[in-house]
């Protein structure tokens, strides 16, 4: 069974090959707006799907029946509201005092596509931050770290020194839910090397 990865994300794609697969990767070009009334959770669980079967539908049949499509989406959400990837700096500082001393949501969603069969999970993580100040924030952002970055950090880079706590999967939060893809994985018959069928 080939396996492809949805996205271009560095991130993503080295913590698929930690699991120890071997996986082509492919951006899917998918409108990634959020629909009227859609819940964080169900924005992120819609896009993941709609990556993996993108890319599932470029394939002939002979293809798709030997293919798994990994698609995974990454939301920070404070309440209840989607912090995405800031525009310049005022919109950096704005996310970060939002986030600033209290705990938020890395609402992760994940799917798998064999041809037109598609699994998917919803991975949720709370993360919370020591208070900001006005001046760590703009030296955060001259680090040039948070301009390609949800929630305007990166928790594996320089913003992990702001993080006090975490509850939850820590490489949900970097991208891609390690547990939770490798379960995935292995029940759509690709297991990792070191994973048996209990």
């Amino acid at each position: 069974m080939k396996l492809v990865l949805a996205s271009k994300s560095p991130r993503r794609s080295e913590l698929l090959a930690q699991l120890g697969y071997q996986f082509d990767c492919m951006a899917a070009d998918i409108d990634e707006s959020v629909l009227a009334n859609e819940s964080p959770g169900d924005y992120v669980k819609r896009l993941s799907r709609e990556k993996a079967l993108a890319i599932a539908n470029t394939f002939e049949k002979q293809q798709a029946a030997n293919s798994l499509v990994l698609g995974s989406d990454t939301a920070v959400v404070v309440d209840n509201v989607i912090l995405g990837k800031p525009i310049d700096l005022n919109d950096c500082q704005r996310m970060l005092a939002m986030l600033s001393g209290r705990s938020h949501q890395v609402i992760t969603g994940i799917a798998v596509a064999h041809g037109q069969e598609i699994t998917s999970e919803l991975v949720v993580t709370d993360v919370s931050f020591k208070k900001l100040t006005a001046q760590e924030i703009s030296r955060y952002w001259q680090t040039g770290e948070p301009q390609d970055k949800a929630g305007s950090y990166g928790i594996q880079g320089i913003g992990g020194q702001f993080v006090t706590g975490i509850r939850g999967s820590y490489s949900a939060v970097v991208g891609l839910p390690l547990y939770e893809t490798a379960q995935m994985l292995l029940a759509c018959g690709l297991p990792t090397q070191v994973q048996t069928n209990q």
